[in-house]
């Protein structure tokens, strides 16, 4: 089982949750990730939107801290052959949104970039923004397994953690994350009614009459059409 895989079969069965909701909703003002960043204001407050409004137009990460979560983002979730991956589904701009959005992500989310990059400059002599990649993944394997990690990597392990989680989060409650789950959610289907085989077992049958009353399924996708007086005719 790959990465990918192991992430999916975390998160697919918490899919029922609320959450995943707004992924899943589609709409003219709606990018197609279902992005956070984008207006969905249907069956919000006029405090909410106003909220909600309030916050999108504020920064709290600089330039420095935002582009080294996006390779955080990057490293934990990657687009491969099957799916685009966290920076596609816009998860920076995630991150963002719900650290102005739950204050209490702030300081570690802050504090966690200062900690990579202290830990980067005096490893290599350069922020982990800076390093190489072959360089940025040694300290993320050093941090990314919290049973292996040694105790002075333990605030780096604290702080990938939180990052791994709002990843997967903002992943997958996206259209993107979504759609890689293979997750369909609630759609409609068609019942034709008790199995013929069944109705005979028990000697029961539908009445011809009540029959006549029913949809008839094959027909289902044809749009019905009214006169100019607004009666149905076909």
């Amino acid at each position: 089982m790959d990465r990918r895989e192991t992430l999916k079969s975390l998160l697919i069965g918490s899919l029922a949750g609320g959450v995943v909701m707004q992924g899943c909703k589609t709409s003219d003002d709606q990018s197609e990730n279902g992005s956070v960043t984008e207006s969905n204001e249907y069956g919000r407050l006029p405090a909410e939107k106003e909220r909600d409004q309030r916050l999108m137009s504020e920064t709290f990460f600089t330039e420095h801290e935002a582009a080294t979560i996006a390779v955080l983002c990057d490293i934990i979730l990657p687009a491969d052959d099957q799916s685009g991956g966290a920076l596609d589904a816009e998860v920076p701009a995630f991150i963002e949104f719900i650290s102005k959005d739950i204050p209490t992500h702030q300081l570690p989310l802050r504090g966690g970039v200062m900690w990579l990059d202290n830990e980067s400059i005096d490893r290599f002599g350069a922020t982990f923004l800076d390093a190489s990649q072959d360089q940025q993944i040694q300290i993320i394997d050093d941090i990314a397994y919290p049973d292996t990690a040694t105790p002075d990597m333990q605030p780096g392990v604290k702080f990938f953690d939180r990052m791994r989680n709002l990843t997967l989060t903002g992943f997958y409650t996206t259209r993107i994350g979504i759609d890689a789950l293979g997750y369909k959610g609630n759609v409609p289907n068609v019942w034709d009614g008790v199995p013929e085989q069944v109705l005979e077992k028990h000697g029961l049958a539908y009445e011809p009459e009540w029959l006549a009353k029913c949809v008839d399924q094959e027909k289902r996708a044809e749009l019905p059409q009214w006169d100019e007086e607004g009666n149905l005719i076909g």
